[in-house]
């Protein structure tokens, strides 16, 4: 079996003979994510056995706190990338600046950005969790990379991927050519391909929503899951189930194999933040996945990989997955609503619900 499945080293060198003139920077990059992930995922395993369980006393920029196992993580990414000359800096979810790297190592080709451990919250009740990370081309070969360089809006993305760390570890990565899925085989170490090509499916019977917002949503939101509540009843004439793991890759997995919809729309919980998952190294590696394999992201609004980003911690509203659903959804923010003034500049939200007494 070891020898008639493809590992990921062998499809990477098989892609890249698609391109003969390439140097081989991007599949060591890679190659260097995965071993990463081996890392990680051997720490999550091991949990409360490896003393990795708990926080560190201290807050990460985006004023979280900060797990053992999202400093391990971390840490597993920087060191498993930093020393083989692909790289001309990167960005993550628990570092306030671009990572410079050490001056003894050459400056590549390309920037890494981030998210060493998505879902940390759930480390403690042992549900999955993940790593999710996003390749882009530097801007200045050879030169340590400025914040500046990694502002690159989502299309331009070389490569994108998460890890998920579950009954089985599995790298789910697309280098613009489908999606593709590898499991980790604990025994010899190694990733070997298990699906290919995988596709959102088309009809949706699930959505996942953090419902305890709810009166923060927009009206638009409102709309749809209301819809949806409404089953067979109501306006889409079929059921729902309602998701939600608090993992987001964790809800990318489920829907790349079962279908849905994610959302985590902007809303006035906090009107000074546009959204609430961060931009370049959660929503556009995810956005870059899910379209991949034939599913639409969005902020709600507008194809999230379109956005500029102004900022490298900025964070979004993000709405994924089937892509008849997400472009319900698009619509009905497109839609004026009584008593509300529906702008995604400015939220200002009336206290009553979408559906008013005597409507």
């Amino acid at each position: 079996m070891l020898t008639t499945r493809t590992t990921l080293t062998r499809f990477l060198i098989e892609e890249r003979r698609r391109h003969p003139n390439s140097s081989g920077e991007f599949n060591s990059l890679i190659l260097d994510v995965a071993v990463a992930c081996k890392v990680i995922s051997r720490q999550v395993s091991l949990g409360a056995l490896a003393g990795v369980i708990g926080k560190v006393g201290e807050t990460n920029v985006q004023g979280e706190q900060q797990q053992k196992l999202d400093v391990i993580a971390n840490d597993a990414f920087i060191r498993a990338s930093e020393w083989g000359g692909a790289v001309a800096g990167m960005v993550s979810e628990e570092l306030d600046e671009p990572y410079t790297l050490p001056e003894p190592y050459p400056k590549g080709r390309y920037l890494l950005l981030f998210d060493p451990l998505d879902g940390s919250s759930n480390i403690d009740v042992n549900v999955a969790v993940g790593s999710v990370f996003s390749i882009l081309k530097a801007p200045h070969p050879g030169q340590d990379a400025t914040a500046a360089d990694f502002l690159q809006k989502g299309v331009e993305q070389v490569a994108a991927g998460y890890a998920i760390y579950g009954p089985a570890t599995a790298l789910v990565l697309t280098v613009g050519r489908g999606v593709h899925e590898f499991t980790l085989d604990q025994t010899v170490g190694e990733f070997f391909l298990t699906r290919q090509f995988l596709t959102v499916p088309a009809q949706a019977s699930e959505f996942a929503i953090n419902h305890s917002n709810r009166r923060f949503w927009s009206p638009a939101v409102r709309r749809y899951v209301d819809e949806c509540l409404q089953g067979s009843a109501g306006p889409r004439g079929k059921d729902y189930n309602i998701r939600w793991v608090a993992s987001m890759v964790a809800e990318v997995h489920r829907i790349l194999t079962r279908g849905g919809v994610f959302l985590y729309p902007r809303d006035s919980k906090d009107p000074s933040r546009p959204g609430r998952l961060r931009l370049l190294y959660e929503a556009n590696p995810v956005g870059f996945i899910i379209e991949q394999a034939g599913g639409r992201a969005s902020t709600g609004l507008t194809p999230v990989l379109e956005h500029q980003p102004t900022a490298i911690h900025e964070r979004i509203g993000f709405v994924f997955g089937a892509k008849d659903e997400v472009e319900l959804i698009e619509a009905y923010h497109r839609e004026s609503y009584p008593d509300t003034d529906e702008s995604l500049d400015i939220p200002l939200y009336a206290h009553r619900g979408l559906f008013r007494s005597g409507d």
